[in-house]
């Protein structure tokens, strides 16, 4: 079984990553931990928005921090006896993970909700719902409960 771990540097992730470990039998799963950095986009003077959008590069020390993200991630899960790979991608959150998802091509993606609701959810947006929603293959949204 292939199975797409997405994360990010929270508490989500990590509870994903724990579920993985808990759920999945190593013997039997191949996981691919993925990260994703968002570009800030920036938009020229005088362009419309949503028009001729240009993205701020990517930082060394951003990149340096993701690609420790998922070293460690990576490390917890061979330490439980998976075998892993890590993936570090530039783009759309949403749109990277069900790209790669389907490239690879993965059985299973396991991915780590904030929980955002209302108003949050409508302008941060949810990735793990669009996972849900347009990804080739079976998600598992891992949920960190309330207080």
């Amino acid at each position: 079984m292939k199975i797409l771990l997405a994360v990010d540097d929270s508490k989500f992730s990590q509870a994903a990553t724990a579920a993985l470990i808990a759920l999945a039998k190593p013997q039997e799963a191949e996981v691919r931990v993925l990260h994703v950095i968002e570009p800030i986009p920036v938009y020229p003077e005088g362009e419309a928005w949503g028009y001729g959008t240009e993205s701020v590069p990517v930082s060394q020390e951003e990149r340096k921090e993701a690609e420790g993200l998922i070293a460690r991630t990576g490390q917890t899960l061979r330490d439980a006896g998976f075998r892993v790979t890590t993936v570090l991608e530039v783009g759309n959150p949403k749109e990277v993970i069900i790209d790669s998802a389907a490239k690879w091509p993965a059985n299973l993606i396991v991915i780590g909700s904030h929980g955002r609701k209302g108003l949050d959810r409508f302008f941060m947006g949810s990735v793990s719902e669009a996972v849900a929603r347009h990804a080739c293959c079976s998600v598992q949204i891992v949920r960190v409960p309330s207080p």
